[in-house]
């Protein structure tokens, strides 16, 4: 039998992330179900290293996993083809990276592209409201790739000081996803930003030199971060140059 999962009413605080499921679990990495997603909720949740991750008919279900997979921003991987795309992309007048210009686009994008191996999406509609709702306080953000005055592909995550959760992409084009994480790289080695929060590991993130780091490291780091000062969100094209 599983162990007991903590179930919490709207106003309750979320069990330290030590005790979420074992690897032996049905769940490795569940932590609680139920509670809210509100502004403040989510905020602590991040604070602590923990992200919701539901789907449709689900109660609200938080996760805090062991080990957790990250991107260190000095082992990002720029494969030859993507230097090559970065490199036309940053030479056209047509292409630009934008940063919280259209976040609602961008959440909406994520949750309705189809995946490979995916038969539907976490990013069920109370996930966007929530996700908005933090966007409007300045603690969730996009980054995003245009062409030809198109929003082509792009990412949204959470910051909270120094620390940044990487939560989904989008591609409408070829290496549109790639191009924003690159760009969202690049601002991270311009503010001192070590790492970036992958959540799970998956083959793809793996590709791009993510890893997983154990729980208790990375809440080590969560906690000195989100006690540092914000990244500035914007983005010049000079900052390509540490990549290009």
């Amino acid at each position: 039998m599983p162990p007991q999962l903590p179930w919490l009413e709207p106003e309750d605080l979320l069990p330290d992330p030590s005790t979420a499921w074992g690897k032996t679990s049905p769940a490795p990495g569940l932590l609680a179900a139920g509670g809210a997603l509100d502004v403040a909720h989510l905020h602590a949740a991040y604070a602590q290293g923990t992200f919701p991750w539901f789907g449709i008919g689900q109660p609200i279900l938080w996760w805090a996993p062991d080990p957790r997979m990250v991107l260190k921003v000095a082992d990002f991987r720029l494969h030859r083809s993507l230097r090559k795309t970065l490199q036309r992309f940053r030479a056209s007048a047509a292409c630009e990276i934008r940063i919280d210009s259209a976040f609602g686009q961008v959440i909406r994008a994520c949750s309705s592209t189809p995946r490979d191996g995916q038969n539907g999406t976490w990013i069920v509609p109370e996930m966007v409201v929530a996700y908005e709702a933090l966007h409007a306080h300045g603690t969730a953000h996009s980054v995003e790739t245009w062409v030809d005055g198109k929003l082509a592909g792009g990412l949204y995550c959470v910051a909270i000081g120094g620390a940044i959760f990487g939560e989904s992409m989008f591609s409408h084009a070829t290496d549109a996803s790639k191009i924003a994480l690159a760009a969202l790289v690049c601002m991270c080695l311009r503010n001192g930003i070590e790492l970036i929060d992958c959540q799970q590991n998956t083959a793809h993130l793996a590709s791009l030199g993510a890893r997983e780091m154990p729980r208790a490291e990375f809440m080590q780091h969560v906690q000195k971060q989100t006690t540092q000062p914000p990244m500035a969100w914007h983005f010049e094209p000079v900052y390509w140059n540490a990549l290009l």
